[in-house]
């Protein structure tokens, strides 16, 4: 694909979360107006104005979207979607789109994590579906299946297909993917979003060398998850 131009790190709101974060504000100013207003002691007003910022701090950090640049070759490479936890990695059937076996690394994002999610490799495109379902708790495997979800498959330069499965979870109300069927996306680039508790799974071709462990930290387009082995294999 050749070099591209590479942002300079930095972090902003991500614009899924404007209009969650200004009505949030709005109740929680008119919350502790009230509060003020209804009790002599400032005691309960001052606990709540703790509460409140520590609510807004938090949906600050999960509204945040920032803007990372991977550093080195993107060929062959396979980043993190998603800022998380990995929670599985293990071969797997996957019934959708390849109807295969498959090496799934999941992650799992916290409240406390940023739910931006990036493109995990270069490539095109092939195939993207949104899937309404449950909202069962993101990190129990049936969640992959029966959750409500976003599949994106991308095919790289040397034609290997990968698939990311963005996955709502117990508190997840929406999901927001980009990338429409026909575009060229790059690593460094953002896939969508997923409000409140979720995961992103990975379905990579068997012989993969996955360099990530269960219970493993990672942080979105700068984590390297694996290599895939037509690359893996040349080193």
């Amino acid at each position: 694909m050749g070099k591209r131009l590479r942002k300079l790190k930095k972090i902003r709101l991500h614009h899924e979360g404007k209009s969650t974060l200004l009505w949030s504000g709005v109740v929680l100013l008119a919350l502790n107006f009230t509060i003020l207003h209804c009790f002599e002691s400032r005691l309960p007003f001052d606990i709540c104005i703790i509460v409140s910022a520590v609510l807004y701090a938090i949906l600050l950090n999960f509204f945040q979207c920032p803007i990372r640049t991977f550093e080195g070759e993107t060929e062959g490479v396979v980043v993190a979607p998603a800022d998380g936890r990995v929670v599985v990695v293990e071969e797997t059937v996957e019934n959708e789109y390849f109807h295969d076996r498959r090496v799934m690394v999941s992650i799992f994002m916290s409240l406390f994590n940023v739910h931006a999610n990036w493109i995990p490799v270069d490539g095109t495109v092939k195939y993207v579906k949104h899937h309404d379902g449950n909202f069962h708790k993101a990190w129990l495997p049936k969640a992959s299946e029966e959750n409500e979800r976003s599949t994106v498959v991308i095919e790289t330069p040397d034609g290997t297909e990968i698939l990311v499965r963005q996955v709502a979870g117990a508190m997840a109300r929406r999901i927001v993917t980009y990338p429409p069927v026909g575009e060229e996306c790059y690593i460094d680039e953002h896939m969508g979003f997923i409000k409140f508790g979720s995961r992103v799974d990975l379905y990579l071709p068997l012989g993969t060398d996955v360099l990530v462990k269960l219970g493993q930290k990672t942080v979105g387009n700068e984590t390297i998850i694996a290599m895939l082995k037509n690359v893996a294999s040349n080193d």
